[in-house]
């Protein structure tokens, strides 16, 4: 009786169809789910060798900052005093890095790792303590302290020096007040080196991992890098204002002034938060075919969809009728090819996975489409899937334009159905005859 049902009713059969499609669906987010997990696992790698190594790197400074007493008054008129900071910045501030960057490997997967040589000069302005209404008396110089910020102090591989003055600062781990970075150096200077306009010299040689970022402090800020590295990509709150990529080589230069920041030259306490005007440079490494592997599987329901209302068309033309289980066996090839895609693209290229994917599911899909119908339906399976692996390959190569072309991809799909089911008549279509299951 079911079965009767099943075979002469086309309504019945098509809302059988689309509930295939949605419950094939569900492997399919399954699937995606591994792939998030094989990305999960690369990203843990990557940070296993990264905090080996030395992380991505934010240098900030240098910075002075200068304690003074602070005094308030209570309720009941008792005077008691605590210690504040006030910070200033260098009225310039140039910055010269060449990096030496390397890819490390741990199995299949991949890191940019660079060691990188960094100078800093620049001058400071006559420490003024007018502008805060801070009493002489009050001001601790013998507690002023240079603070050098390093986002990760792993990555030091040489002493960093310091002339101030032309003079060497001695040098002391940590910082003395986390009001601008929480990790970082130190250096000391004289109370009589603080007098009056001041220059500096700092020199570091440091590890680190992918990005590499500087802080604008500078009333005016340059950073020139370079690096033999073809792949570049320019990051944070300001882009290069020059920049020359070569085959192997690449260098970039930054100006920001004072006037381009949301905080000013000096200040107390930890009012402003410097680090989120950084900017830098990150190793991009180009090929990421997890990311690529997920926006195919964007698409699985719209695969699932078009090709089982291909094979669904195919048996009213040619008078044959199919049972669910083909279609669900079908489904299952569509959904492996993205199973098949991410584990091949974690041994060979993109590109190449792709296309191996395609024609191990077309090829698949065919050859059974051809068990249990005829040529003529498994040359329209494998025409139709073709096309749908063709046309999804050249979106994933357009990303600016994929909205665009999926939406005219759908078109013409709805007009190719228009066309050819223009002069059926769904109304006389009351059964199916049964195709012979076997080779034809």
């Amino acid at each position: 009786m079911i079965e009767s049902k099943l075979k002469s009713s086309i309504l019945l059969r098509m809302f059988i169809v689309g509930g295939l499609s949605l419950v094939l669906f569900i492997p399919a987010v399954f699937v995606e789910s591994i792939i998030s997990e094989r990305e999960s696992r690369r990203d843990a790698v990557t940070k296993e060798i990264s905090q080996s190594w030395g992380s991505s790197q934010i240098l900030t400074g240098p910075v002075v900052s200068i304690p003074f007493k602070k005094l308030s008054k209570d309720e009941k008129g008792t005077v008691s005093s605590f210690i504040q900071y006030a910070h200033f910045l260098p009225s310039k501030l140039n910055i010269r890095c060449s990096l030496k960057p390397e890819v490390r490997y741990r199995g299949i997967y991949e890191v940019a790792l660079y060691n990188g040589d960094f100078v800093f000069e620049g001058e400071f302005p006559s420490f003024g303590f007018a502008q805060f209404g801070v009493s002489p008396e009050n001001i601790l110089w013998n507690g002023a302290c240079v603070t050098f910020g390093i986002s990760d102090l792993k990555g030091i591989r040489d002493v960093i020096k310091l002339k101030w003055n032309a003079e060497s600062l001695p040098l002391t781990p940590g910082v003395q007040t986390n009001d601008i970075v929480s990790s970082g150096i130190s250096f000391k200077p004289q109370a009589s080196a603080l007098s009056g306009q001041s220059t500096f010299f700092l020199t570091a040689n440091l590890n680190g991992s992918s990005e590499i970022s500087f802080v604008p402090v500078g009333e005016v800020t340059t950073v020139s890098m370079e690096a033999p590295w073809q792949n570049p990509s320019f990051l944070g709150g300001f882009l290069p204002v020059t920049r020359t990529i070569a085959a192997n080589q690449f260098r970039a230069e930054w100006k920001v002034l004072n006037l381009n920041r949301n905080f000013p030259q000096s200040w107390v306490g930890d009012r402003y938060k410097p680090l989120e005007s950084s900017f830098g440079t990150r190793l991009f490494l180009p090929v990421d075919h997890y990311q690529k592997t997920h926006r195919t599987v964007k698409y699985a329901l719209l695969f699932i969809v078009l090709t089982f209302a291909s094979l669904f068309l195919s048996e009213v033309i040619a008078k044959t009728v199919l049972h669910p289980i083909h279609y669900v066996l079908i489904g299952l090839g569509l959904v492996l090819f993205y199973l098949l895609l991410v584990s091949l693209s974690e041994h060979v290229p993109f590109d190449v996975a792709y296309v191996a994917s395609a024609l191990i599911v077309v090829a698949l899909n065919t050859v059974y489409s051809r068990w249990i119908t005829n040529w003529k339906v498994a040359s329209v399976m494998m025409t139709v899937l073709a096309v749908l692996y063709s046309f999804l390959y050249v979106t994933l190569q357009m990303q600016d334009y994929a909205l665009l072309l999926g939406t005219f991809g759908l078109l013409v799909t709805l007009f190719l159905i228009m066309y050819l089911t223009r002069k059926i008549d769904w109304f006389s279509l009351n059964s199916f005859s049964r195709a012979e299951t076997g080779p034809q």
